[in-house]
Order: structure tokens, then sequence, then C-alpha cells
């Protein structure tokens, strides 16, 4: 996108993002999103992401992200756990190691530099 615009997240389309079978550690876990903005040489983007309920590892990068509906706590290996809800803000960084453990379907905001 080359404008400014405005999109309302709650009611954002989504649309599938498969997750690769050995990420997925219990439950039936599934992913939607969209890239709503991605800068020219694709280092950054902004977008919106979903996951239903379910256990799921990943390995991140460097985000910034804001919490719209759901809950779920993050296990981030060698460090934190964070538990996210509505309206929290969390941060996670390149090559973090972690473990999603989705209560309730998590919609977030986010913005990633690669």
């Amino acid at each position: 996108m080359t404008h400014s615009f405005v999109l309302h997240i709650p009611d954002a389309e989504l649309e599938p993002e498969p997750l690769a079978p050995e990420q997925i550690v219990s439950g039936t876990p599934e992913v939607t999103g969209k890239v709503v903005w991605e800068s020219e040489d694709g280092r950054q983007a902004r977008g919106v992401w979903q996951i239903t309920p379910g256990v799921v590892t990943d390995t991140e990068a460097d985000e910034l992200f804001v919490v719209i509906s759901g809950s779920a706590t993050i296990e981030v290996e060698d460090g934190p756990t964070l538990t996210v809800g509505p309206g929290d803000m969390a941060v996670l960084r390149e090559g973090d190691r972690t473990t999603w453990t989705v209560h309730e379907t998590l919609r977030k905001a986010y913005a990633i530099n690669l």
C-alpha cells in the first residue's frame, strides 16, 4: 500500500497461513493472517494474525504486537513466560524460540522487522 489507511482489526478478513506439522504440539490450531503493509525492501511488515486454540512452537522475528482478542501463554526458551490478552502489547526478539499455548482464539496486530 502506498497511501495512509485505516483498518478495523476485529473485522479484518484474513487468509489461511497453514502451520508446518512439526510446529503443532497439541490440538488442531489454525492460523490466518493478512499483511496490510510491507516496506519496499521487504524488511518490515505490518499486519493482522490470528490463531485458534492449541499449542504450537515457533522461532520469532523481531516483533511488536498488540492483542486485540483472545488469550495465550507464550513460553520463551531460556526467558520469561508471557501471558497475553486483549489490550496487551508484547515484544518478541528475533531468534526467540517460543511455545504458544492459545487458550482462546487470539487475534493480534503486529509490526515485524526482518
